[in-house]
């Protein structure tokens, strides 16, 4: 600890005094030359105290920011454990993320403050050794209300009762945006991403002056299995090939009415299915919103559906990720989830913290809107604002059908370019697989 000695402290009338003749100021030779003895003096008394302050912060500053020596902790044996292989249910809110899995370039993703969070509280030895599986790897942006893992985790107990508490334990090193929901034992082969039987996902809109009953039209031409090339982002790179995908249910609910003004209403998209493609859902939901602004038919999904017919994926902008949800994974489980009331408790207050601001948010800004409407004479056309805030990408002044744009190369152009590739790299490269 640093201590440095000052001279004796002024009193309030001697400071005063001091203070009337701009002691604290920038004072010239002239200036001192009018000062007594006995005021400069004081002066360099009132300098030294100030100086010695100084170096008082200076040094706290200093030992509160030299790390403290522990003693090396001794790494922590996981050949005395047992272990649990169990689901995760995980929730996050997407829109600050780079995406949920691990990237070489970033370390703002889900799955790092996952894996983070397991190594720091001793719950996995390593990702590698963790027999790690995840049911959706969903983009940046893009939130997750059912995201379901599934991993060895260790256990101190086979009384599922008496087990770690998975959630509260995680909970405590996550961060708030990133929340442990429910755990559930499962066999050692079970795997959150091939057993999962069913993949939901929400997408919400505004309802703006969408025309809802065209959207909704639409989407029934969705529901089955079709070959879904024009509608997500083909990656025959990563060897997937086959775009038939089985969409089960789709449809588009009122999620949040205002009778007031109606174009704040909000909707939602629900679409579940087994599996679906890379940005799938946001290019569907790019098409529903062209369909609901009335500038494409419905009967444009059966047509881009028809892949004998529309071979190549036209060129248009897919739905923002902000609004995608994946809301949830359904297995055949052999127990149930389990929850704990006290982490759910922590779980609503947090998004009720959320949910408090963002809502004011909203709400302070659709009141100057509301406001600055009824100030304007202005005669432009709001009608397809909010809609097109949703769309990605540059629009054309002039609206072009989809089926008159420039068209994506082909699957089967793709698919050769990439043998051709793979060919070049050598002949012991693995072959084309779907996924």
């Amino acid at each position: 600890m640093f201590i440095f000695y000052c001279p004796r402290r002024l009193n309030e009338v001697e400071m005063e005094k001091i203070g009337r003749k701009k002691i604290h100021g920038h004072l010239d030779i002239t200036q001192l030359s009018t000062f007594s003895k006995e005021d400069l003096i004081d002066k360099i008394i009132a300098l030294q105290c100030h100086n010695v302050e100084l170096k008082n912060i200076i040094a706290k500053s200093q030992q509160r920011n030299q790390k403290r020596s522990y003693p090396p902790q001794k790494p922590f044996d996981f050949t005395r454990c047992k272990f649990r292989h169990v689901l995760l249910q995980v929730l996050y809110l997407g829109w600050d993320y780079q995406g949920y899995a691990c990237q070489e370039d970033s370390l703002n993703t889900i799955e790092h403050f996952l894996f983070e969070a397991l190594l720091k509280t001793c719950l996995i030895k390593d990702r590698q050794s963790s027999n790690y599986h995840r049911c959706g790897r969903t983009d940046k942006g893009v939130s997750a209300f059912g995201q379901v893992i599934s991993l060895d985790l260790r256990s101190n107990n086979h009384d599922l009762d008496r087990e770690i508490n998975y959630c509260i334990i995680l909970n405590k090193v996550l961060p708030p945006a990133i929340r442990c929901v429910a755990w559930c034992p499962v066999s050692d082969n079970f795997s959150a991403r091939f057993n999962c039987t069913l993949r939901k996902y929400k997408y919400f809109f505004p309802k703006g002056f969408l025309n809802i009953q065209k959207m909704v039209e639409g989407t029934q031409f969705l529901v089955g299995s079709h070959d879904f090339r024009n509608f997500c982002k083909m990656d025959v790179g990563n060897g997937v090939v086959k775009y038939n995908r089985t969409i089960t249910h789709v449809d588009i609910l009122p999620y949040s009415l205002n009778k007031e003004n109606e174009e704040y209403s909000m909707f939602v998209l629900v679409i579940q299915g087994q599996a679906f493609l890379w940005h799938q859902i946001r290019c569907i939901m790019g098409v529903l919103l062209l369909i609901g602004q009335e500038k494409e038919d419905p009967s444009i999904v059966k047509d881009l559906l028809d892949v004998e017919k529309h071979s190549r994926k036209p060129d248009y902008n897919m739905a923002s990720d902000i609004p995608l949800n994946l809301y949830d994974c359904e297995y055949e489980l052999e127990s149930n989830w389990r929850y704990d009331d006290n982490n759910l408790t922590d779980l609503i207050k947090k998004l009720q913290s959320f949910w408090t601001f963002h809502a004011i948010k909203a709400n302070m800004v659709e009141s100057m809107l509301l406001d600055l409407r009824k100030r304007s004479g202005s005669t432009v056309d709001l009608s397809l604002c909010q809609s097109n805030y949703l769309l990605n990408g540059v629009r054309a002044k002039k609206y072009v059908p989809l089926v008159q744009r420039q068209k994506c190369e082909s699957l089967e152009n793709r698919i050769q370019h990439f043998i051709k590739r793979r060919k070049l790299e050598g002949s012991n490269s693995s072959p084309v697989v779907d996924t």
